[in-house]
């Protein structure tokens, strides 16, 4: 690594493991080198050297560095490397130049190349020193593709250049590929628990001045409160990387639809694709051909992007100011202060922003980069009408729980990935159609106060609701998630997400025209059944094609299959539950129109695999059959 125990990142990040073994570190003063350490009593002598006012790497007890190893000043001319180093460094040279021996270091094949000093020590193929902008250390710098650590850590800021994190992404690692994010979402935690700390010390001050706060009670408490903090800001950071790994595990069919978003963020001034690194469509493009998706660097960029774009909309909207939003104000301070300085924190200056950055920063975290802006072009919503229907869906269908499941369950992190993903495609539909049933004009809290009561019925008696063809879709999906490695019970708890789809319009329907809604789903259902039709939304719902304007597509038709059996209804229901006899009319009516749709039906369920255009044509069909 780059750093000492004396720096606040480099020493931080090298007390957190008690089973790391810091075989190989510089600053601007000494190399140290400890070909085989012994992992406890090397971490202890580092923790003492941390808690030193000052340090140096020269500090450190040489008794306790291993054969071979020493700590020596940059200043020698000269370094000798014993056979031990010679080994670690792959070298052959008995003595080598400071300089030379720091670019060894970059270069060592070991798991993690850890920055935490000054310094930009990795750069592209590409780019030229003077690009880099770093004089000092022109001597030292290595190219991204000469990189054989597996992993690369930025707690300092530009340890890489943004060319240098991608090609050490592309070609790192032996030619393998590297794991890197960027500087800025490594060491992001910092300016989140600034940002924690400005919001705290604002509602604190208004309780001081008011009389109710001490200066000595408010040190207290700040100090009470730091652990908290720091959970609170090691959780955000935490989820923010797991979204990076989601959004990676799209992989190459995944490129069109982030060249879709880069497209859309261009369009709305967040993005300048040159300054960011990312290079052209048609490189992309060729690299997806040949099997490799964007990598985490350029992801990174997207998603910050797209969390600012986003929270710029959701402040130059009205949603902050849903009264029912003020557990999401509550939630982001410390315990300690929710109850006895609730007033204050409601009545933050920052209230708004305070609100808008959270759900910014969950929406992207759980439902990825492209959910949010496909939704908005499908429905042509805007982003904050979007989040109103993300807020509303999390509350009415319990999705916390099911992320909190999903979260702590034992598994393995592919199978996780995978249900997050899962489950924000389905989150995706339900946001969709609270999208259609008033999520762009109603605040969040007045819309779920409206369908509570219905989706929370329909969720109750769901096992008893369910059509066949459904019921046989979310078997295969839960044996698909389990075959995935994901627990029983987790991969249930997902499935149901998909079962639920369509309760959102049957709960509106059911309110506006004062049908019971197990009345009205039941005749939804038949209608469903009837026509097959449960069989094509089911097959639409679950499809998930690469290109994103067939994604548009599949999706627009899933809803359209929902729609327009509840249009039917709408039209033809009355009120009082007279839905099952309007079916039952209308059916006899046209049983022969009927019988040659199932017929298109039929020929459809055994083609393998079903085309979007198929499914278009369906669509089409019956549309014009039900308007009959």
């Amino acid at each position: 690594g780059c750093g000492d125990m004396s720096g606040d990142v480099f020493g931080n990040g090298m007390l957190l493991s008690q089973s790391i073994k810091v075989v190989a570190a510089f600053d601007h003063r000494h190399v140290f080198l400890d070909p085989d350490p012994d992992p406890a009593k090397s971490w202890a002598e580092r923790a003492r050297m941390f808690a030193l006012p000052r340090s140096s790497w020269d500090d450190y007890d040489k008794q306790l560095i291993s054969k071979g190893g020493g700590v020596f000043a940059r200043s020698l001319k000269e370094i000798p490397l014993s056979p031990e180093v010679r080994a670690m460094l792959g070298l052959e040279v008995e003595a080598i130049d400071p300089d030379s021996l720091i670019t060894a270091v970059l270069k060592a094949e070991v798991d993690l190349l850890w920055f935490g000093g000054i310094g930009t020590y990795v750069k592209a193929a590409t780019e030229n020193n003077v690009q880099v902008g770093d004089p000092a250390n022109d001597a030292l710098r290595i190219d991204g593709g000469d990189v054989r650590a597996k992993v690369i850590g930025e707690g300092a800021n530009l340890g890489c250049t943004q060319a240098g994190r991608i090609e050490f992404a592309l070609k790192g690692a032996n030619g393998t590929g590297g794991r890197i994010n960027t500087d800025f979402i490594d060491n992001s935690a910092g300016v989140d628990c600034s940002d924690n700390e400005v919001n705290i010390k604002i509602a604190l001050a208004s309780a001081k001045r008011a009389g109710r706060l001490t200066e000595a009670a408010r040190v207290k408490l700040l100090t009470d409160m730091t652990d908290e903090v720091g959970h609170i800001v090691l959780e955000d950071n935490r989820l923010q990387a797991l979204a990076l790994s989601i959004a990676q595990a799209g992989g190459a069919k995944s490129t069109a639809s982030h060249l879709h978003l880069i497209e859309s963020l261009e369009a709305l001034g967040q993005l300048d694709r040159k300054t960011e690194g990312l290079a052209e469509s048609e490189v992309l493009l060729r690299r997806a051909a040949e099997g490799q998706g964007l990598v985490r660097p350029e992801l990174a960029v997207l998603l910050s992007s797209a969390k600012l774009a986003l929270q710029e909309a959701l402040e130059d909207s009205h949603l902050p100011d849903d009264p029912g939003l003020a557990d999401e104000l509550l939630d982001k301070f410390p315990a300690p202060m929710r109850t006895k300085f609730k007033a204050d924190i409601l009545d933050h200056r920052l209230r708004r922003e305070i609100i808008a950055t959270k759900l910014t920063n969950r929406m992207v975290n759980r439902l990825g980069l492209i959910h949010p802006y496909e939704l908005a072009e499908e429905e042509g919503a805007t982003l904050a009408q979007v989040a109103a229907a993300f807020v509303a869906a999390e509350r009415l269908l319990g999705v916390p729980a099911i992320w909190q499941e999903i979260e702590t369950a034992p598994m393995s992190e592919t199978a996780r990935i995978l249900l997050f993903d899962r489950a924000a495609s389905a989150m995706a539909d339900h946001m969709a159609d609270l999208l259609r049933v008033g999520a762009g004009t109603l605040v969040p809290s007045k819309l779920v106060a409206e369908l509570s009561a219905g989706v929370g019925e329909l969720d109750a008696d769901l096992d008893n609701l369910l059509a066949s063809e459904a019921r046989t879709q979310s078997r295969r999906m839960q044996a698909m998630l389990v075959d995935a490695g994901a627990p029983a019970g987790v991969a249930a708890a997902v499935a149901r997400l998909f079962d639920l789809d369509g309760v959102i319009g049957l709960a509106k329907l059911a309110r506006e025209n004062g049908s019971t809604v197990r009345g009205l789903t039941a005749a939804f259902t038949d209608l469903g059944a009837r026509l097959g039709l449960d069989w094509a939304q089911q097959t639409a719902a679950r499809m998930s094609p690469s290109d994103p304007w067939e994604r548009l597509l599949v999706n627009g038709l899933a809803r359209d299959f929902q729609q327009m059996r509840l249009d039917f209804l709408r039209r033809n229901a009355g009120t009082k539950d007279e839905a099952a006899k309007a079916v039952d009319r209308w059916a006899e009516d046209q049983a022969q129109a009927i019988r040659q749709f199932r017929t298109v039906i039929a020929r459809a369920q055994v083609v393998v695999p079903v085309a979007p255009a198929m499914l278009a044509q369906i669509a089409s069909q019956a549309r014009n059959l039900l308007a009959r």
